[in-house]
């Protein structure tokens, strides 16, 4: 059974810095991609980023590129998501997703199991 965790959310003023963490626990974690997707009050789930099993290929939304990175740490079953220049639009609850493939996508239906999320609340 594969579980994700996410954590370091919180409430940051906009222009600044989040990095989020998601450690997976059980399965093979460097087998498969992983991705970034994120929900705001009222609207549908939105993909952000997703990373490649062995860490070289990424994909970014347009909202998010050149100010998100994402990266993994295969020794560590982590993927982290650094978050600079926060907008309030950025606002919602982030979650983590390993994928059913070792490829990038950005299908929600490509993505088997979710973690719980972590707000992450931008203020202007």
């Amino acid at each position: 059974q594969v579980q994700l965790v996410e954590s370091g959310g919180g409430l940051v003023q906009a222009g600044g810095s989040l990095r989020l963490s998601c450690v997976a626990s059980g399965g093979t974690f460097n087998a498969y991609a992983m991705g970034w997707f994120r929900q705001a009050p009222g609207k549908e789930r939105e993909f952000v980023v997703a990373i490649g099993a062995s860490g070289r290929t990424t994909d970014y939304a347009d909202s998010v590129k050149g100010r998100f990175t994402v990266s993994r740490d295969n020794t560590k079953n982590t993927t982290y998501l650094q978050m600079n220049s926060l907008k309030p639009e950025d606002t919602a609850v982030y979650f983590c997703a390993r994928a059913k493939a070792a490829w990038v996508t950005r299908r929600l239906a490509d993505f088997r199991t979710w973690g719980q999320g972590t707000q992450v609340t931008v203020s202007s």
